[in-house]
């Protein structure tokens, strides 16, 4: 038996015996007092009901009372005792991980059916927040001018484009009820699974330190809670239309008339069903979108893949010229998606609960990133490849409630996820051309010719099994502990494919027809062999196990929370025992040879502290502290998974399966404050040092080839301090954020300490700013909504990302070894403003309209910028430069001005939509 295998089955036997215990990350939890209002004496036995729903208790005999394991949303709460007025507690926020206290001061009566109505005071909800913790519901994002879910995660404090409090983005966890969707290989996002809004019940963000349930990151979490169908059939399909209208006709071709851009018309349906298949026992929620997105980036089809020009000299009667394309615009970011989620949950008794989720999503995208490569594509647009993903994502949950104390959740999932990446799909297809055509960039731009033929396909599995349990021991203690063993596959292949008459001179013949068309005819592609000597396809299945305890004490004044969490990984890998000659491809001496050694498991334990006190009925002091570790991304571990080394120095960078896990130990003290009724102010500092980041270091081997391997050297810290003030009364809610903070390190990347070696650049020795370091970032929003309309407006001003000054050759600075991101790009000014208004038809039924325009102003803000001016679209342009430039067709600007340089311009977006 394989020893994953072993583990799992161990791991079973332990959910089996019940020795796991744990809090479910999809409920929360409502707790409080019930007294009389004229002696404050205790109500013993006074009932507690959540309306409409099976949730309900009893107050004790010191008139404490607690409900557990409730779904996140908005309730009304109610308290009855024979000879009192009912009071009911109106809209009285769950949400996930969160003890909501209530107090209830009931007044006798001798009257029967009399209510008092009243509102939960705001520390009720925030006397359990140890954290810099942010929950958005469904309400809440609905209001939003926003697209997807990761639109609404870097809207909160301390969060820059996906990097949370100065971390890398890959130091961010992803869950769906609960469950991890990460995405462990990738050297750049870990989101794997994606939700649509309209799915989302309750959205949680920590940005700093939290609770030992959770781990395997190190910077923050971001988990979805999804909604269940209701007792009632309703839905609603939509359609939008979106296109940008600038005035920037300079950085943007392919406007018409209007303003609009001609080729860019983004198209994008939704459609959402839920209700019962059985009344009160099982539901359905569904929801399916289709967006067929155009960005504002157009090409033009001046030249066809079989097209060639040559520009040999400045004489143009030696030049060769063929553009046989139309001339049109082409947008050249395309991209089509289909997003689909199904959820059926099952309601065996009022005390256990079953769930099915799946959700799909698949990707097909022009391959078209910033940046210089793709641009030169400009007018040869059908020479650029495709990336398709596909994403299956299956969890099945099972909720049982075995006493008011105690419940146990018990979720398994699966994930599979493809990726591939190919011009054609069939790498022997016969449109596939000579890398000829492509000419020699000497007008700036590919005159011909395509990417060169081949086909990467990825697959990614893992499995989840995951055991939760929570008990609340008394009035004070809710004991958690738990346990998460995941398993991975990791399938990696690649179609390589060369011409047949590759090496031989006859490979770059030329033919020229009647017409002065000009062909490479001796172009036969072939799939190249794979050998034991093939590098980076392989097929892995490290597995990882995880488990906790701790305990959530809840005062009267204060809640402190005490827990540790173990995490084990094991790469299932090897790894060769000199570095100098890791795959024996010298032969030396016994000594200087290499064994593969079986890899060492890694593990960690993490202490989590965390601590809320309540200062008065308008303010709460937090603090917290722990230990945060994350095994690095798994392309760290397995790149070059033979460990050949090619004959020349820097051609490769290796894999280490011995790689540690990264630590960041996370400081932070917060304070809220509420400043008038409806007003609150929210204070928070922090401060993290992460060690053993990933890295790279330059082995040399015994023959003196130099090469890259993955290592744990880097260092950095992060600080800074966030501000979060918001207020709402009747329709009308605004917030402000601010975060300034400082982020640090000595990489950038964790391939620079390598990229460095090989341009013969010197190490870095001190702590440079992170390419994200974003000294102050601003945004603020409001809203106003009724039951038929709502406005919502956002604004954000962010300043300038760093880049690296590149002075020019003639300048005295051009000598001296400037660091990494030693200036800063300019600020950044945005607002989106969202409308929409409902308007009944019939019954149930109504149409919504809705009007989004993002970049309201239509703002040119600076994505990345020219190292020699620090601008975008300018740059130092030499009397030199200008000399040798050949074209027929462009100027020498025209490779300069990149309108990938700056941000989307303004984008109206129209939806119709109809509601039933």
């Amino acid at each position: 038996m394989h020893k994953s295998d072993s583990l799992f089955i161990h791991v079973i036997l332990m959910i089996l015996l019940g020795s796991a215990l744990s809090l479910a990350q999809t409920t929360g939890k409502i707790s409080g007092k019930i007294v009389d209002s004229a002696n404050g004496e205790a109500l013993a036995g006074a009932n507690v009901m959540i309306v409409n729903t099976s949730f309900g208790t009893a107050a004790d005999r010191n008139g404490n009372f607690y409900i557990i394991n409730i779904p996140p949303g908005i309730y009304e709460v109610q308290a009855t005792m024979m000879g009192y007025k009912r009071m009911r507690m109106e809209k009285i926020r769950v949400s996930v991980n969160s003890t909501t206290t209530l107090h209830f001061d009931m007044e006798p009566t001798v009257l029967q059916g009399e209510e008092i109505v009243i509102t939960a005071s705001a520390v009720s909800f925030k006397k359990d927040q140890t954290s810099s913790v942010r929950n958005v519901s469904a309400e809440q994002i609905a209001r939003l001018p926003v697209e997807n879910v990761s639109q609404v995660v870097n809207m909160q404090a301390g969060v820059v484009a996906g990097h949370f409090r100065g971390g890398r983005s890959s130091e961010v966890a992803y869950l769906i009820d609960g469950l991890p969707v990460v995405n462990s290989f990738s050297e750049y996002s870990r989101q794997s699974v994606y939700l649509e809004t309209d799915a989302v019940q309750d959205l949680e963000v920590i940005k700093g330190t939290f609770d030992a349930e959770y781990g395997r990151a190190m910077s923050g979490m971001v988990n979805a809670v999804t909604k269940d169908g209701g007792n009632t059939w309703h839905g609603s399909i939509s359609g939008g239309y979106s296109n940008y209208l600038t005035a920037h006709d300079n950085v943007f071709i392919g406007l018409n008339e209007s303003g609009f851009l001609e080729r860019n018309l983004s198209q994008d349906y939704r459609f959402q069903l839920d209700g019962p298949v059985w009344k009160d026992k099982l539901t359905l929620f569904t929801t399916y979108r289709y967006q067929n997105n155009r960005g504002p980036i157009n090409g033009i089809y001046r030249f066809n893949p079989w097209d060639y020009s040559v520009y040999p000299s400045l004489d143009p009667s030696t030049w060769h010229i063929e553009h046989t394309g139309t001339g049109e615009y082409v947008a050249l970011q395309q991209n089509f998606h289909h997003n689909a989620m199904a959820k059926l949950t099952g309601r065996i008794t009022n005390n256990f609960k079953v769930s099915l989720l799946y959700t799909y999503n698949g990707n097909k995208s022009r391959r078209f990133n910033n940046g210089l490569g793709d641009f030169q594509y400009k007018y040869n647009p059908y020479g650029l490849p495709w990336d398709l993903s596909t994403i299956h994502f299956v969890s099945f949950d099972i909720n049982h409630m075995i006493s008011k104390s105690l419940f146990y959740d018990l979720k398994l999932s699966y994930t599979a996820r493809e990726e591939q990446s190919y011009l054609y799909e069939n790498p022997l297809d016969s449109r596939y051309l000579s890398p000829n055509y492509r000419g020699s960039l000497e007008t700036g731009f590919y005159t011909g010719g395509m990417v060169d033929p081949g086909k990467r396909e990825d697959t990614f599995l893992r499995g989840d099994a995951k055991f939760d349990m929570y008990w609340q021991a008394n009035k004070v203690h809710g004991l958690k502990t738990g346990v998460l063993y995941t398993s991975h596959i990791v399938d990696r292949n690649m179609i390589s494919v060369r011409n047949m008459y590759q090496g031989l001179s006859m490979a770059n013949d030329m033919f020229m027809d009647e017409d002065g068309k000009i062909y490479f005819p001796n172009y036969v592609p072939e799939i190249v062999p794979i050998t034991e000597n093939t590098i980076g396809i392989y097929r892995v299945k490290p597995y990882e196990l995880s488990a906790f305890i701790q305990d959530k004490m809840e005062f009267d004044e204060m809640v402190f929370k005490l827990g540790l969490r173990y995490d084990y990984f094991n790469s299932n890998f090897h790894y060769p025992s000199d570095r100098r000659n890791p795959s024996n491809q010298l032969s030396l001496p016994d000594s200087m040879m290499s064994v593969m050694l079986p890899n060492d498991p890694q593990t960690q334990l993490s202490p989590r502290l965390g601590l809320s006190y309540k200062l008065s009925d308008r303010a709460v002091l937090r603090l917290s502290y722990g230990h945060f570790f994350q095994m690095p991304q798994m392309y760290s571990l397995f790149e070059n998974d033979i460990f050949r080394v090619p004959p020349f120095n820097f051609q490769t960078t290796m894999g280490n399966s011995q790689i540690k896990a990264e630590k960041t130990v996370q400081y932070e003290i917060g304070l809220w404050q509420q400043i008038m009724e409806g007003m609150g102010l929210e204070v928070s500092l922090y401060y993290k040092d992460i060690y053993n980041l990933l890295s790279t270091q330059v082995i040399t081997t015994y023959n003196q080839i130099r090469y890259g391997l993955f290592t744990n050297n880097d260092y950095g810290n992060a600080r800074g301090i966030e501000l979060i003030l918001d207020y709402a009364r009747g329709g009308f809610y605004t917030q402000l954020n601010f975060t300034y903070s400082y982020t640090r390190a000595n990489a950038d990347n964790p391939r620079d300490t390598y990229t460095r070696a090989g341009d013969s650049m010197d190490p870095i020795t001190r702590l440079i700013p992170l390419s994200w370091d974003q000294r102050y970032t601003v945004n603020a929003t409001a809203s106003y909504s009724t039951k038929q309309s709502n406005v919502a407006l956002t604004g954000y001003l962010n300043s300038g990302t760093p880049y690296t000054y590149d002075p020019p050759d003639y300048s005295s600075l051009y000598r001296i070894n400037l660091y990494q991101n030693n200036s800063y790009k300019p600020l950044s000014m945005t607002f989106d403003l969202v409308a929409s208004y409902t308007l009944p038809v019939f019954g149930k039924h109504s149409l919504k309209f809705m009007v989004n325009v993002y970049n309201l102003l239509d703002k040119l803000n600076a994505n990345w910028v020219y190292g020699d001016t620090g601008q975008p679209y300018t740059r130092i342009v030499t009397e030199s430069d200008l000399s040798k430039f050949r074209s027929d067709y462009n100027d020498y600007y025209d490779q300069v001005e990149n309108p990938t340089m700056y941000s989307n311009p303004r984008a109206v977006k129209v939806t119709v939509g109809y509601i039933f």
